[in-house]
């Protein structure tokens, strides 16, 4: 008898596409220096807004905006494989990523992230 984690593994939900090996390589590294990229804005952002603290609002304000982009990327960086299209068509709408970090994923995944992608503008606009 298999345990129920073993078999719970071995299907994939209606919608959600498979994702092989080479795919999820490529994938986790997209993902990351997206990530990367991203932190290293807030990082640098938030350097000069420390350098420039003179009172105690200014430090105030400077927490605000860490928390803040903490919980947009929290929200906005989820891999989990059932997302990463939804994730990667919104990193590509905002110019985090390029397509060609995404090269070698199947067609059928990057026409939908492409599709989210023009979405996100359509939705913006």
């Amino acid at each position: 008898m298999t345990s129920p984690s073993a078999t719970q593994d071995s299907y994939s939900y209606q919608n959600e596409p498979t994702w092989s090996r080479s795919e999820k390589v490529i994938a986790r590294t997209a993902f990351d220096a997206a990530l990367g990229r991203e932190l290293h804005e807030v990082i640098q952002q938030a350097k000069k807004m420390a350098s420039q603290i003179q009172q105690s609002s200014d430090l105030w304000d400077l927490e605000h905006y860490l928390t803040q982009r903490r919980k947009e990327i929290d929200r906005k960086y989820d891999y989990r494989y059932s997302q990463l299209t939804h994730v990667f068509g919104r990193l590509l709408y905002e110019k985090r990523l390029g397509e060609e970090e995404l090269r070698g994923l199947r067609e059928d995944k990057l026409e939908r992230i492409r599709s989210l992608a023009k979405f996100f503008a359509e939705d913006a606009a």
